[in-house]
């Protein structure tokens, strides 16, 4: 009997992989060492995500935008099995990723609805360094 009840867990998790959303977002950060891709319904809950670790680079091979290229695409692979043809972008930080985004999500023939840049920018925020002398 227990056996039935652990098969029917395995069916609820299966529905619910198979929700059609058919927009969402996509948030990307892309730091100088790495990029992050996650996609998320219009709610922001998360429906998959990437990175250049998870795609399988390390090192310095992770701040490469073949990296980048190659986690946006797994990511947008995932997001395949929830239908989505329809999203919003939001990039954050300047890394080799940024640039690399909008061809991926061009040549997955994705609608881009609106492209939103998320980049801190400090509004005269902490005091800089003291200048060094050159003695």
């Amino acid at each position: 009997m227990p056996k039935i009840n652990s098969s029917s867990k395995t069916t609820k998790t299966a529905k619910k992989v198979t929700k059609l959303v058919p927009k969402g977002r996509v948030y990307v950060s892309a730091t100088f060492n790495s990029t992050l891709v996650s996609i998320t319904d219009e709610k922001g809950n998360v429906l998959c995500w990437s990175s250049t670790g998870e795609s399988g680079f390390s090192g310095s091979r992770k701040s490469t935008p073949f990296a980048a290229t190659v986690a946006i695409e797994n990511a947008l692979n995932k997001a395949r099995n929830f239908g989505i043809n329809q999203v919003d972008v939001y990039i954050k930080g300047i890394g080799p990723g940024r640039d690399v985004v909008m061809n991926v999500l061009r040549a997955f023939k994705v609608k881009i609805d609106m492209i939103v840049d998320k980049t801190p920018m400090p509004h005269n925020g902490t005091r800089s360094r003291k200048a060094k002398h050159n003695h």
